[in-house]
């Protein structure tokens, strides 16, 4: 299940103007509430992108691994693949 969610060019993760699928937003930590279905360019101001809330996700095909703070607060996905600390 995906709903909408804003996102900019501050939002961790952006490179060159571009938010990756599958970044962790707001951020990566217990702040956060989604995780982006698509790509998204910000570098022309904030745009709307997919965050998926709730679901599966295979951890080891996201850009960036998912902190502990990031997979607790995220409680309706389910991560597979998380590398064990």
């Amino acid at each position: 299940m995906a709903f909408s969610t804003k996102v900019d060019a501050t939002t961790p993760g952006v490179v060159n103007g571009v938010l990756p699928a599958g970044s962790i937003v707001p951020s990566n930590d217990a702040k956060a509430h989604a995780v982006t279905l698509n790509e998204v360019d910000v570098s022309h101001g904030p745009e709307l992108v997919s965050g998926i809330v709730d679901g599966f996700i295979n951890a080891k095909r996201l850009p960036v691994a998912p902190t502990a703070e990031a997979v607790a607060a995220l409680k309706r996905i389910t991560f597979s693949n998380l590398e064990e600390a």
